[in-house]
Protein backbone atom coordinates (compact mmCIF):
# COMPACT_ATOMS: atom_id res chain seq x y z
CA UNK A 1 0.00 0.00 0.00
CA UNK A 2 1.64 3.11 -1.49
CA UNK A 3 0.24 5.34 1.07
CA UNK A 4 2.82 6.74 2.73
CA UNK A 5 4.59 8.23 -0.21
CA UNK A 6 1.33 9.59 -1.74
CA UNK A 7 0.96 11.39 1.89
CA UNK A 8 4.63 12.24 2.16
CA UNK A 9 4.23 13.65 -1.45
CA UNK A 10 1.43 15.61 -0.28
CA UNK A 11 2.54 17.29 3.09
CA UNK A 12 5.82 18.18 1.43
CA UNK A 13 3.87 20.17 -1.27
CA UNK A 14 2.68 21.87 1.14
CA UNK A 15 4.86 23.11 3.56
CA UNK A 16 7.11 24.05 0.37
CA UNK A 17 4.03 26.13 -0.94
CA UNK A 18 3.48 28.43 2.35
CA UNK A 19 4.99 31.46 1.61
CA UNK A 20 8.30 32.85 4.14
CA UNK A 21 7.25 35.82 5.94
CA UNK A 22 11.27 36.70 5.85
CA UNK A 23 12.51 35.07 2.93
CA UNK A 24 11.24 32.83 -0.34
CA UNK A 25 12.16 29.40 -0.17
CA UNK A 26 13.98 29.56 -3.22
CA UNK A 27 16.02 31.87 -2.89
CA UNK A 28 19.62 31.47 -2.89
CA UNK A 29 21.98 30.85 0.58
CA UNK A 30 24.34 33.24 1.65
CA UNK A 31 25.44 34.75 4.48
CA UNK A 32 24.34 38.76 4.10
CA UNK A 33 20.50 36.70 3.38
CA UNK A 34 20.30 35.21 6.23
CA UNK A 35 21.95 37.68 8.52
CA UNK A 36 18.90 39.91 6.76
CA UNK A 37 16.07 37.16 7.46
CA UNK A 38 17.28 37.29 11.53
CA UNK A 39 17.83 41.41 11.96
CA UNK A 40 16.79 42.41 14.97
CA UNK A 41 16.58 38.98 16.61
CA UNK A 42 18.70 39.33 19.61
CA UNK A 43 19.10 35.46 20.23
CA UNK A 44 20.51 34.95 16.36
CA UNK A 45 24.39 34.42 17.31
CA UNK A 46 26.94 33.58 14.53
CA UNK A 47 30.72 33.81 13.46
CA UNK A 48 33.21 33.49 10.96
CA UNK A 49 35.32 30.00 10.83
CA UNK A 50 38.70 29.64 8.94
CA UNK A 51 39.29 25.52 8.00
CA UNK A 52 41.55 23.48 5.66
CA UNK A 53 44.82 23.88 4.89
CA UNK A 54 45.88 27.38 6.41
CA UNK A 55 42.53 28.43 6.96
CA UNK A 56 42.05 28.53 3.39
CA UNK A 57 38.25 27.59 3.44
CA UNK A 58 35.69 30.39 5.46
CA UNK A 59 32.55 29.40 6.58
CA UNK A 60 29.88 31.45 8.03
CA UNK A 61 28.49 28.99 11.67
CA UNK A 62 24.95 30.39 12.53
CA UNK A 63 22.23 29.15 15.67
CA UNK A 64 19.23 30.48 17.41
CA UNK A 65 20.64 30.66 20.97
CA UNK A 66 18.64 28.43 23.42
CA UNK A 67 17.53 26.31 20.66
CA UNK A 68 20.71 23.93 20.32
CA UNK A 69 22.80 22.07 22.43
CA UNK A 70 26.20 24.49 23.14
CA UNK A 71 28.23 21.80 24.27
CA UNK A 72 27.26 19.39 21.53
CA UNK A 73 27.92 21.81 18.95
CA UNK A 74 31.29 23.14 20.32
CA UNK A 75 32.64 18.92 21.10
CA UNK A 76 30.90 17.52 18.07
CA UNK A 77 30.84 20.09 15.59
CA UNK A 78 33.58 22.69 15.82
CA UNK A 79 36.05 21.02 17.44
CA UNK A 80 36.17 18.29 14.52
CA UNK A 81 36.36 21.00 11.95
CA UNK A 82 39.39 23.15 13.40
CA UNK A 83 41.14 20.37 14.24
CA UNK A 84 44.11 20.64 11.66
CA UNK A 85 44.64 16.91 11.20
CA UNK A 86 41.26 16.73 9.91
CA UNK A 87 40.91 19.94 7.93
CA UNK A 88 44.09 19.68 5.87
CA UNK A 89 43.60 17.30 3.35
CA UNK A 90 40.09 19.27 1.95
CA UNK A 91 40.87 21.49 -0.48
CA UNK A 92 37.73 23.86 -1.03
CA UNK A 93 34.62 24.00 0.68
CA UNK A 94 32.66 21.72 -1.70
CA UNK A 95 35.24 18.52 -0.77
CA UNK A 96 34.62 19.68 3.07
CA UNK A 97 31.47 19.27 3.01
CA UNK A 98 31.63 16.07 1.27
CA UNK A 99 33.71 14.79 3.64
CA UNK A 100 31.27 16.10 6.42
CA UNK A 101 28.64 14.12 4.71
CA UNK A 102 30.07 10.96 3.93
CA UNK A 103 30.78 10.76 7.81
CA UNK A 104 33.41 13.69 9.12
CA UNK A 105 30.45 14.45 11.77
CA UNK A 106 29.09 12.03 14.50
CA UNK A 107 25.65 13.37 14.10
CA UNK A 108 23.12 11.10 12.29
CA UNK A 109 21.27 14.33 10.84
CA UNK A 110 23.34 16.72 8.67
CA UNK A 111 21.58 17.76 5.35
CA UNK A 112 22.12 19.70 2.59
CA UNK A 113 20.05 23.02 1.81
CA UNK A 114 20.73 25.03 -1.20
CA UNK A 115 17.31 27.00 -0.44
CA UNK A 116 16.95 29.65 1.75
CA UNK A 117 13.70 28.94 3.31
CA UNK A 118 14.59 25.49 4.04
CA UNK A 119 17.69 26.46 5.85
CA UNK A 120 15.65 29.61 8.00
CA UNK A 121 12.85 26.72 8.90
CA UNK A 122 16.07 24.28 10.00
CA UNK A 123 17.70 27.09 12.03
CA UNK A 124 14.21 28.07 13.90
CA UNK A 125 13.69 24.09 14.89
CA UNK A 126 17.09 23.28 16.54
CA UNK A 127 19.68 23.20 14.02
CA UNK A 128 23.39 24.56 13.51
CA UNK A 129 24.28 26.01 9.96
CA UNK A 130 27.56 25.87 8.02
CA UNK A 131 27.19 28.22 5.04
CA UNK A 132 29.36 28.58 2.54
CA UNK A 133 29.01 31.72 0.20
CA UNK A 134 31.48 30.08 -2.69
CA UNK A 135 28.84 27.07 -2.65
CA UNK A 136 25.92 28.85 -2.35
CA UNK A 137 25.24 26.01 0.04
CA UNK A 138 24.66 25.15 4.00
CA UNK A 139 25.04 22.19 5.89
CA UNK A 140 22.50 22.29 8.24
CA UNK A 141 23.41 19.88 11.51
CA UNK A 142 20.59 18.82 14.15
CA UNK A 143 22.26 19.54 17.48
CA UNK A 144 18.65 20.00 19.10
CA UNK A 145 18.79 21.41 22.96
CA UNK A 146 16.61 18.70 24.87
CA UNK A 147 16.52 20.58 27.78
CA UNK A 148 12.57 20.13 28.29
CA UNK A 149 10.26 18.72 30.36
CA UNK A 150 10.36 14.99 31.74
CA UNK A 151 7.79 12.69 30.51
CA UNK A 152 6.13 12.19 33.59
CA UNK A 153 2.52 10.73 34.77
CA UNK A 154 -0.67 11.71 33.14
CA UNK A 155 -2.51 14.45 34.83
CA UNK A 156 -5.87 14.56 32.67
CA UNK A 157 -6.74 10.57 32.23
CA UNK A 158 -5.74 8.51 35.14
CA UNK A 159 -3.96 5.24 34.56
CA UNK A 160 -5.19 2.17 37.13
CA UNK A 161 -3.36 -0.27 35.20
CA UNK A 162 -2.00 1.03 32.03
CA UNK A 163 1.37 2.96 31.24
CA UNK A 164 2.33 5.74 33.63
CA UNK A 165 4.18 7.95 30.71
CA UNK A 166 2.42 10.91 28.49
CA UNK A 167 3.23 13.02 26.14
CA UNK A 168 5.34 16.31 26.47
CA UNK A 169 6.23 19.45 24.26
CA UNK A 170 8.54 17.82 22.02
CA UNK A 171 7.18 15.51 18.90
CA UNK A 172 10.27 13.94 18.25
CA UNK A 173 9.86 12.46 22.17
CA UNK A 174 5.85 12.10 21.62
CA UNK A 175 6.80 9.60 18.22
CA UNK A 176 8.72 7.81 20.26
CA UNK A 177 6.63 7.12 23.10
CA UNK A 178 4.29 5.57 20.55
CA UNK A 179 6.81 3.75 18.75
CA UNK A 180 7.64 1.49 22.46
CA UNK A 181 3.78 0.83 22.51
CA UNK A 182 3.51 0.17 18.67
CA UNK A 183 7.51 -1.23 18.02
CA UNK A 184 6.46 -2.18 14.34
CA UNK A 185 8.01 -0.79 11.03
CA UNK A 186 3.97 -0.68 9.90
CA UNK A 187 3.55 1.89 11.74
CA UNK A 188 4.53 5.14 9.32
CA UNK A 189 4.81 8.81 10.18
CA UNK A 190 4.45 11.74 7.61
CA UNK A 191 5.39 14.68 8.90
CA UNK A 192 4.53 18.67 7.78
CA UNK A 193 4.71 22.43 8.61
CA UNK A 194 2.09 24.13 8.69
CA UNK A 195 1.29 27.76 9.44
CA UNK A 196 2.47 30.37 7.65
CA UNK A 197 4.56 32.38 10.58
CA UNK A 198 4.82 29.60 12.49
CA UNK A 199 6.03 26.70 10.72
CA UNK A 200 4.63 24.21 13.30
CA UNK A 201 5.40 20.56 12.82
CA UNK A 202 2.96 18.03 12.86
CA UNK A 203 3.45 14.24 12.06
CA UNK A 204 1.06 12.26 10.58
CA UNK A 205 0.98 8.20 12.12
CA UNK A 206 -1.18 5.28 11.41
CA UNK A 207 -0.62 1.70 11.01
CA UNK A 208 -0.11 0.67 7.14
CA UNK A 209 -2.25 -2.48 7.40
CA UNK A 210 -4.58 -1.43 9.19
CA UNK A 211 -5.89 2.05 8.91
CA UNK A 212 -8.24 2.66 5.86
CA UNK A 213 -6.57 4.08 2.70
CA UNK A 214 -8.96 6.61 1.89
CA UNK A 215 -8.92 8.01 5.32
CA UNK A 216 -5.43 8.65 5.17
CA UNK A 217 -5.80 10.67 2.01
CA UNK A 218 -8.56 12.69 3.09
CA UNK A 219 -6.23 13.67 5.81
CA UNK A 220 -3.53 14.03 3.90
CA UNK A 221 -5.93 16.32 1.60
CA UNK A 222 -6.90 18.63 4.05
CA UNK A 223 -3.71 19.11 5.31
CA UNK A 224 -2.70 20.23 2.21
CA UNK A 225 -5.03 22.63 2.28
CA UNK A 226 -4.71 24.43 5.21
CA UNK A 227 -3.84 28.17 5.45
CA UNK A 228 -3.09 29.28 8.68
CA UNK A 229 -1.02 32.41 10.22
CA UNK A 230 -0.06 30.19 12.62
CA UNK A 231 -0.53 26.59 14.65
CA UNK A 232 -0.06 26.98 18.46
CA UNK A 233 -3.56 25.31 19.81
CA UNK A 234 -5.14 22.10 18.90
CA UNK A 235 -8.35 23.97 18.68
CA UNK A 236 -7.28 25.91 15.44
CA UNK A 237 -5.83 22.59 13.65
CA UNK A 238 -9.58 20.39 14.87
CA UNK A 239 -12.13 23.13 13.23
CA UNK A 240 -10.35 22.90 10.20
CA UNK A 241 -10.27 19.04 10.11
CA UNK A 242 -13.51 17.98 11.22
CA UNK A 243 -17.12 18.04 9.09
CA UNK A 244 -19.01 20.24 11.09
CA UNK A 245 -17.06 22.81 13.73
CA UNK A 246 -20.63 24.51 14.44
CA UNK A 247 -21.56 21.33 16.39
CA UNK A 248 -21.22 21.45 20.36
CA UNK A 249 -19.86 17.60 20.18
CA UNK A 250 -16.15 16.00 19.79
CA UNK A 251 -15.41 14.87 16.34
CA UNK A 252 -11.83 13.89 17.16
CA UNK A 253 -10.32 11.76 19.70
CA UNK A 254 -7.95 13.85 22.09
CA UNK A 255 -5.39 11.77 24.66
CA UNK A 256 -2.30 12.61 26.38
CA UNK A 257 -1.66 9.08 26.96
CA UNK A 258 0.95 6.94 24.30
CA UNK A 259 -0.47 3.62 25.27
CA UNK A 260 -4.04 4.90 24.45
CA UNK A 261 -2.93 6.40 20.91
CA UNK A 262 -1.15 3.76 20.25
CA UNK A 263 -4.40 0.95 20.98
CA UNK A 264 -6.61 3.36 18.71
CA UNK A 265 -3.53 2.86 15.82
CA UNK A 266 -3.75 -0.56 16.36
CA UNK A 267 -7.70 -0.28 15.98
CA UNK A 268 -6.93 1.41 12.66
CA UNK A 269 -7.06 4.86 13.55
CA UNK A 270 -4.96 8.04 12.30
CA UNK A 271 -3.32 9.70 14.80
CA UNK A 272 -2.05 13.57 14.76
CA UNK A 273 0.81 15.03 17.05
CA UNK A 274 1.58 18.97 16.72
CA UNK A 275 5.55 20.02 18.28
CA UNK A 276 4.22 21.83 21.40
CA UNK A 277 1.28 20.25 22.40
CA UNK A 278 1.35 17.12 24.55
CA UNK A 279 -2.38 16.34 23.55
CA UNK A 280 -2.63 14.03 20.24
CA UNK A 281 -5.56 13.70 17.98
CA UNK A 282 -7.13 10.50 17.13
CA UNK A 283 -9.79 9.92 13.77
CA UNK A 284 -12.04 8.97 12.79
CA UNK A 285 -14.23 9.12 15.86
CA UNK A 286 -17.80 8.18 16.71
CA UNK A 287 -19.79 8.89 19.94
CA UNK A 288 -19.08 5.55 21.76
CA UNK A 289 -15.64 6.12 21.65
CA UNK A 290 -15.62 8.72 23.94
CA UNK A 291 -18.01 7.00 26.85
CA UNK A 292 -14.69 4.07 26.74
CA UNK A 293 -11.68 4.64 28.45
CA UNK A 294 -8.64 2.28 28.23
CA UNK A 295 -8.80 0.79 31.54
CA UNK A 296 -11.83 -0.89 30.63
CA UNK A 297 -9.76 -2.94 29.07
CA UNK A 298 -7.74 -4.27 31.92
CA UNK A 299 -10.82 -5.28 33.93
CA UNK A 300 -12.73 -8.28 33.64
CA UNK A 301 -15.57 -8.20 30.70
CA UNK A 302 -18.14 -8.39 32.93
CA UNK A 303 -16.97 -5.20 35.19
CA UNK A 304 -16.17 -3.53 32.31
CA UNK A 305 -19.18 -3.84 30.73
CA UNK A 306 -21.15 -2.61 33.79
CA UNK A 307 -18.84 0.28 34.08
CA UNK A 308 -19.89 1.03 30.28
CA UNK A 309 -23.44 1.11 30.95
CA UNK A 310 -23.07 3.57 34.33
CA UNK A 311 -21.20 5.87 32.22
CA UNK A 312 -24.50 5.73 29.42
CA UNK A 313 -27.11 6.67 32.73
CA UNK A 314 -24.97 9.06 33.76
CA UNK A 315 -25.09 10.87 30.66
CA UNK A 316 -28.68 10.34 30.33
CA UNK A 317 -28.80 11.88 34.26
CA UNK A 318 -26.55 14.64 33.39
CA UNK A 319 -28.40 15.62 30.30
CA UNK A 320 -32.14 15.03 31.19
CA UNK A 321 -32.66 15.19 35.14
CA UNK A 322 -32.94 18.76 35.31
CA UNK A 323 -35.21 19.38 32.39
CA UNK A 324 -37.91 16.53 33.63
CA UNK A 325 -37.80 17.78 36.86
CA UNK A 326 -38.66 21.23 35.55
CA UNK A 327 -41.40 19.33 33.55
CA UNK A 328 -43.10 17.54 35.91
CA UNK A 329 -43.06 20.46 38.24
CA UNK A 330 -44.60 23.02 36.40
CA UNK A 331 -46.95 21.11 33.73
CA UNK A 332 -47.32 17.45 34.86
CA UNK A 333 -47.73 17.60 38.68
CA UNK A 334 -49.76 14.28 38.19
CA UNK A 335 -46.95 12.55 37.19
CA UNK A 336 -45.20 12.53 40.96
CA UNK A 337 -46.13 10.15 43.35
CA UNK A 338 -48.71 11.73 46.53
CA UNK A 339 -46.19 11.18 48.74
CA UNK A 340 -43.00 12.41 46.45
CA UNK A 341 -45.74 15.77 45.50
CA UNK A 342 -46.42 16.33 49.42
CA UNK A 343 -42.68 16.40 50.09
CA UNK A 344 -42.06 18.89 47.14
CA UNK A 345 -44.88 21.35 48.15
CA UNK A 346 -43.75 21.46 51.85
CA UNK A 347 -40.13 22.19 50.77
CA UNK A 348 -41.14 24.63 48.47
CA UNK A 349 -43.92 26.57 50.67
CA UNK A 350 -41.48 29.25 52.12
CA UNK A 351 -39.32 29.71 48.49
CA UNK A 352 -40.46 32.87 46.49
CA UNK A 353 -39.07 31.50 42.89
CA UNK A 354 -40.77 29.27 40.94
CA UNK A 355 -38.90 25.65 40.04
CA UNK A 356 -37.50 27.15 36.44
CA UNK A 357 -35.75 29.95 38.44
CA UNK A 358 -34.38 27.67 41.12
CA UNK A 359 -32.65 25.70 38.65
CA UNK A 360 -31.80 27.75 36.45
CA UNK A 361 -29.66 29.97 39.11
CA UNK A 362 -28.49 26.48 40.69
CA UNK A 363 -27.06 25.73 37.42
CA UNK A 364 -25.48 29.15 36.65
CA UNK A 365 -23.99 28.85 40.34
CA UNK A 366 -22.79 25.65 39.52
CA UNK A 367 -21.07 25.99 36.62
CA UNK A 368 -19.53 29.61 38.08
CA UNK A 369 -18.03 27.07 41.20
CA UNK A 370 -16.65 25.23 38.64
CA UNK A 371 -14.90 28.02 36.34
CA UNK A 372 -13.70 29.04 39.59
CA UNK A 373 -12.21 25.75 40.44
CA UNK A 374 -10.33 25.35 36.91
CA UNK A 375 -8.66 29.13 36.75
CA UNK A 376 -7.33 29.41 40.02
CA UNK A 377 -4.48 27.35 41.85
CA UNK A 378 -4.44 24.05 42.53
CA UNK A 379 -4.95 24.68 46.55
CA UNK A 380 -6.92 27.72 46.21
CA UNK A 381 -9.44 26.20 43.31
CA UNK A 382 -9.92 23.16 45.71
CA UNK A 383 -10.62 25.25 48.28
CA UNK A 384 -13.12 27.51 46.33
CA UNK A 385 -15.24 24.93 44.96
CA UNK A 386 -15.57 22.48 47.92
CA UNK A 387 -16.39 24.98 50.48
CA UNK A 388 -17.98 27.38 47.98
CA UNK A 389 -20.05 24.64 47.22
CA UNK A 390 -21.14 23.54 51.04
CA UNK A 391 -21.82 27.60 52.22
CA UNK A 392 -23.90 28.59 48.85
CA UNK A 393 -26.19 25.43 48.94
CA UNK A 394 -26.16 25.38 52.39
CA UNK A 395 -26.84 28.98 53.18
CA UNK A 396 -29.43 28.90 50.18
CA UNK A 397 -31.48 26.40 51.53
CA UNK A 398 -31.54 27.83 54.98
CA UNK A 399 -32.14 31.47 53.84
CA UNK A 400 -35.53 29.64 51.99
CA UNK A 401 -33.93 31.35 48.35
CA UNK A 402 -33.97 27.51 46.92
CA UNK A 403 -35.56 23.98 47.77
CA UNK A 404 -33.42 21.16 48.86
CA UNK A 405 -34.47 19.39 46.15
CA UNK A 406 -33.63 21.69 43.24
CA UNK A 407 -29.92 21.83 44.90
CA UNK A 408 -30.25 17.76 44.40
CA UNK A 409 -31.54 17.57 41.48
CA UNK A 410 -28.46 19.99 40.06
CA UNK A 411 -25.78 18.13 42.30
CA UNK A 412 -26.21 14.76 40.93
CA UNK A 413 -26.52 16.34 37.03
CA UNK A 414 -23.41 18.05 37.86
CA UNK A 415 -21.62 15.31 39.17
CA UNK A 416 -23.05 12.77 36.79
CA UNK A 417 -21.45 14.86 33.89
CA UNK A 418 -18.13 14.66 35.41
CA UNK A 419 -18.33 10.87 35.14
CA UNK A 420 -17.75 11.14 31.42
CA UNK A 421 -14.25 9.75 30.02
CA UNK A 422 -14.39 12.97 27.95
CA UNK A 423 -13.96 16.38 28.79
CA UNK A 424 -15.35 17.97 25.81
CA UNK A 425 -17.94 15.50 25.74
CA UNK A 426 -19.35 16.44 29.29
CA UNK A 427 -19.10 20.33 27.91
CA UNK A 428 -21.65 19.22 25.47
CA UNK A 429 -23.68 17.47 27.65
CA UNK A 430 -23.42 20.30 29.77
CA UNK A 431 -24.83 22.61 26.88
CA UNK A 432 -27.44 19.70 25.66
CA UNK A 433 -28.79 20.14 29.71
CA UNK A 434 -29.35 23.57 29.78
CA UNK A 435 -30.94 23.76 26.50
CA UNK A 436 -33.34 20.81 27.51
CA UNK A 437 -34.03 22.69 30.37
CA UNK A 438 -35.13 26.03 28.64
CA UNK A 439 -37.36 23.41 26.20
CA UNK A 440 -38.72 22.28 29.70
CA UNK A 441 -39.52 25.52 30.51
CA UNK A 442 -41.50 26.59 27.88
CA UNK A 443 -43.36 23.73 26.40
CA UNK A 444 -42.81 21.30 29.49
CA UNK A 445 -42.40 17.28 27.98
CA UNK A 446 -43.16 17.78 24.82
CA UNK A 447 -40.52 20.40 24.21
CA UNK A 448 -38.11 17.90 26.23
CA UNK A 449 -39.16 15.56 23.44
CA UNK A 450 -39.09 17.13 20.37
CA UNK A 451 -35.42 19.00 21.52
CA UNK A 452 -34.71 15.29 21.81
CA UNK A 453 -35.63 14.58 18.44
CA UNK A 454 -33.66 17.18 17.08
CA UNK A 455 -30.73 16.56 18.89
CA UNK A 456 -30.97 12.61 17.53
CA UNK A 457 -31.03 14.26 14.22
CA UNK A 458 -28.07 16.43 14.56
CA UNK A 459 -25.88 13.12 15.64
CA UNK A 460 -26.78 11.54 13.06
CA UNK A 461 -26.05 13.79 10.65
CA UNK A 462 -22.05 14.45 11.89
CA UNK A 463 -19.78 11.96 9.62
CA UNK A 464 -15.92 11.62 10.95
CA UNK A 465 -14.08 10.64 8.18
CA UNK A 466 -16.48 8.66 6.27
CA UNK A 467 -17.37 7.00 9.68
CA UNK A 468 -20.80 7.79 11.26
CA UNK A 469 -20.75 9.43 14.80
CA UNK A 470 -23.58 6.83 16.05
CA UNK A 471 -21.84 3.92 14.43
CA UNK A 472 -20.85 1.31 16.97
CA UNK A 473 -17.51 0.93 18.33
CA UNK A 474 -15.08 -0.25 15.70
CA UNK A 475 -13.27 -3.55 16.94
CA UNK A 476 -9.47 -3.64 16.24
CA UNK A 477 -7.75 -4.07 12.66
CA UNK A 478 -6.71 -7.87 13.57
CA UNK A 479 -10.21 -8.56 15.12
CA UNK A 480 -11.93 -7.58 12.70
CA UNK A 481 -9.89 -9.94 9.93
CA UNK A 482 -9.94 -12.94 12.16
CA UNK A 483 -13.86 -12.41 12.63
CA UNK A 484 -13.99 -12.46 8.61
CA UNK A 485 -12.41 -15.42 8.31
Amino acid sequence: MAILPYMCDRLMKKSASQPQAEAAYGAPVCRAALEDCFRRCADFSSRRLRVGAEGRIELFVCWIDGMISASEAAEDVLRPLTDPLRAAADADAGALFARLLAGGLSFPSAVERSELGRLCEDLTHGSLALVSDTLGRALSIDVKNQALRAVGEPTLEKSLKGSKDSFVESLRTNTALVRRHAATPRLKLAECSLGRRSHTRVAVLYLEDAADPETVRALAARLAALDLEGLVSLGALEERLVEQPRSPFPQLLHTERPDRLALWLLEGRIGVLVDGIPIALALPASFPDFMKVTGDGSMNRIVSAVLTALRYLALLLGMYLPALYAAVASFHQEMIPTRLLLSIIEAKKDVPFSTSTELLGMLVAFALLQEAGLRLPNPVGDTVSIIGALIVGQSAVEARVVSPIAIIVVAVSGIACYTMPSQDMGAAVRLCRAALLLAAIGAGLYGVGLLSCLLAAHLSSIDSFGRSYLAPRRESGAAERRRRR
